[in-house]
């Protein structure tokens, strides 16, 4: 035994790690892809050198691999098990009574192994892979401002500035065709310039584009400069030879580049991070006792009253004789409004120096919780590969389908599930409206116990994901059905009873004719009787099962026309045009909960409807039948 379930390991191990591999590159090439459009605008038209571009891909291809790691263990499991189910392999295994678990455990331990590689990876690998990219995402914007301006369009990425350009040298740098447009105070007083060729470069700072022009002219509105007693002037025009602009243009590293580079959580292993937190509160917590310093020798005392009046103002709980209002009314007008103007002063100061304060704090908290969630993150996208493990494999061996149909589309609904609730999480972490280790936490609580909940129904053989059982009721939640289907039969041992047929028939015929009169189902249910005082109503049901029984005995004939006639009937729904459920309280409970209730008020009036219609088709379809077999059939016996 134990030497069998050695050679089922290696078996089960083999098949996982053929399409592990596989589906690894293939998620990883997904997530690049990704990760590719969000930056394509920094990549294309730089004159970026192959080795720059090789060392972006390869950053970006390290930084992403934890990421890839889950959603490649939920596919290749899912492949896995849903091609061992497929090919009844499955069904081998329990039958030499290997359990379910017992299959799992290889794979158990390997991706165990790949959950301990992954938080390695992320702690010691993924931060410096992060922080070179980042390096390189920082330099991409520094370099050739000039090569991001296209041909042939007209460029907004300078500040107050539109340019066309209608052709550049890649290897000079030179523009030719120039046309700008610059704004200042509105579209009205915008200036034209003209040139044939000029050159865009970076000043030593990185803060300013050098806009080198030669040939050209400048056209410029002067309305909204004149001045009174001036000379109106409504434009200026200039001709030039060559002409030097300086143009307002950041290069796009500033401070805030500066500080996300240091405070990159990303960027940092666990160790880091610890370090970083403590460092952070600490700075925090001596901002706060310099505030805190401030707010107690700040001394608020109001003009015109005297250091006695003050501390009796003080100590007014304790003073009860002393009166600030009486204090006020002796003010004069001017003391009162001087008063009111100093106080008004002193609260806008104060509101400014909080928002200043809080700025501050603000900055250092947001800080400190990006770093905790990436703590957290670490943990969390280990944890990742062993649920969807446990998910993808369950999934597998309930639904069993091999390939890359259902078990794709599987992994990318449960991945999406788990990309929104992490997501959202991180948002709300992020933001500081939800707390970080709730944010953080909320896709894996929510999907544990999906994990362990399909894993407990593939182990006991549970049907809850056959795709015939959902089919089938949601047809009949949504009134559905097939039409009846009833063929030739190759042999047959017992004739029909076409008269015994004919007769019943004939009373079903009569007693559709007598329920449709006296229940009237063109008329609308009473919803008293349906939901509070329903009254049992078996008589459809009787009348199905005498139809069936007498559609089973002709359903024997050899005569063509007489199963073209049987199939004609429709299959009649003998409940659901009677109340919602079989028991009274779950009636009332709906009837309260008013949507509900009314959603299955009008499709119970519905199936009313359509009973209606299928007795009148029985009905018609049973004359014709009975004619028939009168003429045709009791003529030849």
């Amino acid at each position: 035994m134990n030497l069998r379930i050695k050679k089922l390991d290696i078996f089960i191990l083999r098949q996982f790690g053929l399409l592990f591999v596989g589906t690894f590159f293939i998620c990883q090439f997904v997530l690049m892809m990704q990760f590719l459009w969000r930056y394509v605008d920094e990549l294309i038209g730089k004159g970026l050198s192959l080795e720059v571009m090789a060392q972006f891909f390869w950053y970006m291809g390290l930084m992403l691999v934890p990421q890839a790691l889950p959603l490649a263990i939920l596919l290749s499991s899912l492949i896995t098990f849903g091609n061992l189910g497929e090919s009844s392999e499955l069904t081998a295994i329990k039958a030499a009574g290997i359990s379910l678990m017992q299959t799992f455990r290889s794979l158990i331990v390997v991706t165990i192994v790949i959950c301990l590689c992954s938080f390695y990876f992320q702690n010691n690998i993924g931060p410096q892979a992060n922080m070179k990219l980042t390096q390189l995402l920082v330099s991409m914007k520094q370099k050739s401002p000039e090569l991001e301006i296209p041909e042939g369009v007209f460029y907004d990425g300078i500040p107050n500035c539109n340019i066309y350009v209608q052709k550049k040298d890649m290897k000079t740098g030179h523009l030719y065709g120039i046309m700008i447009y610059r704004m200042t105070q509105s579209y009205e007083d915008a200036a034209i310039i003209l040139a044939d060729s000029g050159m865009l470069q970076s000043t030593a700072d990185k803060k300013h584009l050098l806009l080198s022009l030669w040939q050209g002219e400048w056209f410029e509105n002067m309305q909204s400069q004149q001045f009174a007693g001036s000379a109106a002037v409504p434009y200026r025009r200039e001709t030039f030879i060559t002409k030097q602009i300086i143009l307002d243009f950041d290069a796009g590293f500033n401070m805030a580049d500066a500080a996300m580079l240091s405070n990159n959580a990303k960027g940092k292993s666990l160790d880091q991070i610890n370090h970083a937190i403590d460092s952070i509160t600490h700075v925090n917590d001596s901002l706060g006792s310099v505030f805190y310093d401030e707010a107690k020798r700040s001394y608020y005392a109001m003009p015109h009253l005297s250091k006695a009046d003050s501390a009796r103002a003080v100590k007014r709980g304790r003073t009860p004789a002393y009166n600030i209002d009486k204090r006020w009314e002796r003010l004069k007008v001017d003391q009162k409004r001087q008063i009111v103007t100093d106080a008004l002063g002193n609260v806008q100061n104060q509101v400014s120096e909080l928002d200043f304060k809080s700025m501050l704090t603000k900055d250092n908290e947001w800080i400190i919780r990006m770093h905790y969630i990436e703590a957290i993150n670490k943990f969390t996208l280990a944890f990742q590969c062993l649920i969807f493990f446990f998910i993808g494999a369950s999934l597998g061996a309930i639904i069993r389908k091999g390939g890359l149909g259902v078990p794709v589309i599987v992994s990318v609904l449960v991945f999406i599930v788990y990309y929104i609730l992490d997501n959202s999480g991180y948002r709300m972490a992020r933001i500081g409206d939800w707390s970080v280790w709730f944010g953080k936490l909320l896709a894996p609580a929510t999907l544990t116990p999906v994990a362990i909940f399909v894993t407990y129904k593939a182990y006991n053989d549970s049907m809850v994901f056959n795709a015939d059982l959902w089919v089938s009721m949601f047809r009949r939640l949504l009134g559905l059905r097939t039409k009846r289907h009833i063929v030739a039969k190759e042999v047959i041992i017992t004739q029909p009873h076409y008269e015994q047929a004919c007769a019943t028939l004939r009373d079903i015929s009569h007693d559709i004719t007598a329920y449709a009169q006296k229940h009237n189902l063109i008329s609308p249910p009473n919803i008293i009787n349906v939901f509070f005082r329903y009254q049992p109503d078996h008589e459809i049901a009787r009348i199905n099962a005498l139809l069936e029984q007498t559609i089973d005995d002709l359903a024997n004939t050899r005569d063509m026309q007489v199963l073209h006639l049987i199939n004609q009937y429709p299959i009649l729904s003998v409940k659901a045009h009677t109340r919602p459920f079989e028991r009274k309280w779950l009636n009332i409970l709906m009837a309260i909960v008013a949507p509900l209730g009314l959603f299955l008020y009008i499709r119970m009036w519905r199936y009313r409807l359509r009973l209606l219609h299928d007795l009148r088709a029985i009905r018609e379809n049973t004359q014709r039948l009975t004619s028939y077999i009168e003429k045709n059939i009791k003529s030849k016996t």
